[in-house]
């Protein structure tokens, strides 16, 4: 059984609710989760429908009526760490969007367009909540102020904007400030109050190897 599943036989309302009428609540329900009425359910980006296997309804179920249509939820993520690097090195090491899967645990490639250098792909895989979860998006750079600020918004795919701020703490250290926000995603609706802390936590693990990158990328330099 699917997360989804799961969490409405137990009536979670994470995904919202049905609208419970003496006539297609318990239907709806029994068609669902015990295949009475030969029903199916099918999730079709945010709304849910359903329909009969044989292409009739019955009991005054129709392929027009929307049990729920659930409003998307955005999230807000901010984490931030002082690392061993000035501001111009942090900055010139997280400009460098294709070297991010090294240190970011959950993105898998990040792919700059020839034509476009604003532009790019992205793509995020990751094990959590019992599922492998993979989503893509297209996203734009925005215009960056040196040493100071990186952002950026996504053009297509999975919805999500951010921004990245550099702070100096003195000749040889920063903290950085990481924010990221999205539309959280229709399968992990069920876990969306889970999902906030879990993702602060992978973005805090990623700064902290960013750290490690960074200082390893600037005795690099040093030593060339």
């Amino acid at each position: 059984m699917s997360v989804a599943t799961a969490a409405l036989v137990s009536g979670s309302s994470s995904l919202g609710h049905f609208k419970r009428s003496p006539k297609n609540g318990v239907f709806l329900y029994r068609t669902l989760f015990t295949g009475e009425k030969r029903g199916t359910f099918k999730t079709f980006q945010s709304d849910l429908f359903l329909r009969s296997s044989s292409g009739s309804m019955r009991n005054r179920v129709s392929t027009k009526s929307r049990p729920f249509s659930p409003v998307m939820e955005w999230q807000d993520c901010t984490t931030e760490m002082e690392v061993d690097v000035p501001c111009s090195v942090a900055y010139a090491c997280y400009s460098d969007r294709e070297s991010i899967p090294k240190w970011m645990p959950f993105i898998s490639s990040v792919k700059i367009l020839k034509d476009k250098p604003d532009l790019s792909r992205w793509a995020l895989k990751y094990e959590a909540f019992g599922q492998d979860i993979e989503f893509s998006w297209l996203a734009r750079n925005m215009q960056p102020t040196p040493n100071q600020k990186i952002h950026w918004r996504s053009l297509e795919g999975l919805p999500n904007r951010g921004a990245v701020r550099f702070f100096p703490k003195g000749p040889s250290s920063c903290k950085i400030q990481l924010t990221v926000s999205y539309e959280v995603p229709q399968i992990l609706i069920p876990v969306a109050s889970a999902l906030k802390p879990f993702l602060s936590g992978l973005l805090l693990r990623g700064l902290e190897r960013f750290s490690v990158y960074a200082k390893e990328s600037q005795s690099k330099v040093s030593k060339s």
